[in-house]
C-alpha cells in the first residue's frame, strides 16, 4: 500500500510547496512590487539587493511552477532550498526556530524543496515521463 501511496502523495507534496513558492514570488511582483522588495532586501542587508529582489521573485515563481509541474526538480529543488537559507541568513535567522518571525518555516521549505526535488516528483511529474520518453527512444534507435 506504502508504494502505491508514494506517487500521490509526493505528487500533493509538490503542488503544495510549489504553491506557497509561487505565491511568495508573486507577492515579491505583485504586492510589494520590485521597488518595495529591493527597499526590504536593502533594509536586511541582502548585497546587490537590485539585482537581488528581481532574481528572487524570478526564482521563486519559476521555481514554484517547476515544482507543480514537475521538471527540473533536483535543480529547482535546490534553488528554492538555497532561496531559504539566505532566508534565514538575512531575515529570520536571528528570530531563533521558533516563534514570531522564527526560521522553522523557512526551514521546512527548504527541506521540503530537497525533499521533493530528489525523489522523482511522483504521479504526474514531467520529469518522468520525459524521462520515459528519452528511454523508450533511445530503446529503439
Amino acid at each position: 500500500m506504502v508504494d502505491q501511496a508514494r506517487p500521490v502523495v509526493l505528487l500533493l507534496a509538490r503542488v503544495a510547496i510549489g504553491v506557497i513558492f509561487l505565491v511568495h514570488g508573486y507577492q515579491k511582483f505583485a504586492t510589494m512590487g520590485i521597488a518595495g522588495t529591493t527597499k526590504f532586501f536593502e533594509s536586511v542587508g541582502i548585497p546587490l539587493a537590485g539585482l537581488a529582489a528581481p532574481a528572487v521573485a524570478v526564482l521563486e515563481v519559476a521555481g514554484g511552477l517547476a515544482l507543480i509541474l514537475g521538471v527540473a526538480l533536483p535543480i529547482a529543488g535546490t534553488l528554492l532550498a538555497l532561496d531559504m537559507l539566505g532566508a534565514i541568513a538575512f531575515v529570520h535567522g536571528a528570530n531563533g526556530l521558533a516563534g514570531d518571525g522564527g526560521y522553522e518555516f523557512v526551514l521546512a521549505l527548504a527541506a521540503a524543496s530537497l525533499a521533493v526535488g530528489f525523489t522523482g516528483g511522483g504521479a504526474l511529474a514531467l520529469d518522468r515521463v520525459l524521462t520515459r520518453r528519452r528511454s523508450a527512444a533511445t530503446a529503439t534507435a
